[in-house]
């Protein structure tokens, strides 16, 4: 089961690749009622303790296939159930060190039956001028632990 918050408190830990930690993972949810084509998604920059990682740097696990953001730019065909949480791999050589960390990221997306004015300056690492629920916040944070 999901829980309420965007950013999910089950599946933060580091990767491994051999016996090397070459990054981090996170689970986030869809707050959006309908589910989206991956080209919708329009990802934003991630900060973990201050440390800023741009887009071009996580790799997206949905339905247990990665996309770089290149891939998701034209991917029509890859649907994200709002059912299924996405998994969000970061490369940070050694990963992140055991305790607690705070995360905050943006990402929003386009919908097909809202006017283009409206969708023209959407940013993901803002908050959105005018707050529609049914979308979500754009940027969301969570305090989490990685033991």
């Amino acid at each position: 089961m999901l829980e309420r918050e965007v950013i999910q408190s089950v599946g933060f830990r580091n990767i491994k690749a051999g016996d090397k930690v070459t990054g981090f993972q996170f689970k986030i949810r869809l707050p959006y009622y309908r589910g989206i084509f991956l080209c919708q998604l329009r990802p934003g920059t991630l900060f973990v303790d201050g440390e800023r990682f741009e887009k071009e740097d996580i790799i997206w696990n949905v339905d247990g296939i990665d996309y770089t953001y290149e891939d998701m730019l034209t991917n029509r065909d890859t649907h994200w159930s709002v059912t299924k949480p996405a998994v969000l791999k970061v490369k940070k050589e050694g990963g992140l060190a055991q305790g607690s960390h705070k995360l905050t990221y943006g990402y929003c997306f386009t919908s097909s039956y809202m006017p283009p004015i409206m969708q023209d300056d959407l940013d993901p690492d803002r908050e959105a001028e005018i707050f529609l629920p049914e979308f979500g916040k754009h940027v969301n944070s969570r305090e989490l632990i990685i033991v």
